[in-house]
């Protein structure tokens, strides 16, 4: 089991962590096996990255037979393109070193959870633009990410917006800066399919969110998959007890925390037909 933490160079000189969890190969089994991987890009609103969707999230996934890369992104006071710039940079990193992790280069998954969604999504719409990538000295073929998928994500700038993320993104308060930053609105086909799920009464960032992107995947007609939980909080991450808050047994709910297998379910019917 390769275990570590690496850096990665990013823009302006940065050095971006990247923890690794990919399982060793066997001569037994398959010396040759190639695994499908997720990039796992943790909430906070862009002013911190959370703990409980980053090791938690990433061994979760480990036992469905992904590799799992958690990318430690930078946040406010850095502004975009900083943080999708460093999803990029993992993206890349990954299919570059397919062969010495064990991985399929084609079958390359983003997750975001929250900020961290709009961080996983921003890649996913926009790729194809020299913004994200070109400072690395990187191409669009070697960032684009195979699929996503968004929990919980922030998605738009405008009415249903989670502000305070958006103010971090951009320094700014001007919603028109915002409102250009929203994902819905820069979906084409060439984005890669899309997972999403929500909670119907999430109170910090409104279930819109995730309906307004669907929608937008599906008038782009790429295959998409939404669940929408009837209730539940902001930020349940797995649903489990390994990231429940203290006391807050909210936290803990056997029915959302069916999204991991949907998901897992849904990426790999994804690489199968690629």
């Amino acid at each position: 089991m390769r275990c570590e933490r690496i850096t990665l160079p990013s823009s302006e000189g940065a050095q971006v962590a990247l923890d690794l969890y990919v399982p060793s190969v066997y001569e037994e089994i398959d010396p040759h096996m190639r695994r499908p991987a997720i990039v796992i890009c943790p909430g906070g609103g862009y002013e911190y990255l959370s703990f409980r969707e980053a090791e938690p999230v990433a061994l979760r996934f480990l036992a469905e037979g992904f590799n799992c890369f958690v990318v430690w992104y930078r946040h406010a006071p850095h502004r975009y393109p900083r943080p999708q710039q460093d999803v990029a940079a993992a993206v890349a990193y990954v299919r570059a070193h397919a062969d010495e992790l064990h991985t399929d280069p084609n079958a390359i998954a983003v997750m975001g959870f929250s900020a961290g969604g709009h961080a996983a999504g921003s890649l996913g719409v926009s790729w194809h633009r020299g913004e994200l990538w070109q400072e690395m000295g990187l191409t669009p073929e070697m960032v684009r990410p195979n699929a996503m998928v968004l929990c919980y994500p922030v998605i738009t700038g405008g009415e249903y917006a989670h502000r305070g993320s958006f103010i971090a993104l951009t320094g700014s308060q001007d919603i028109s800066d915002h409102i250009a930053h929203s994902l819905d609105t820069q979906v084409t086909p060439h984005c890669p399919p899309t997972f999403l799920w929500h909670t119907f009464t999430d109170q910090t960032v409104p279930v819109e969110n995730s309906l307004m992107m669907a929608l937008a995947l599906r008038k782009a007609n790429v295959s998409t998959e939404l669940r929408i939980y009837p209730a539940g909080r902001h930020g349940v991450s797995i649903a489990n007890d390994q990231v429940c808050l203290g006391d807050d047994l909210a936290a803990i709910d056997p029915d959302i925390r069916t999204w991991c297998a949907l998901a897992t379910q849904f990426l790999k019917k994804t690489f199968a037909q690629a």
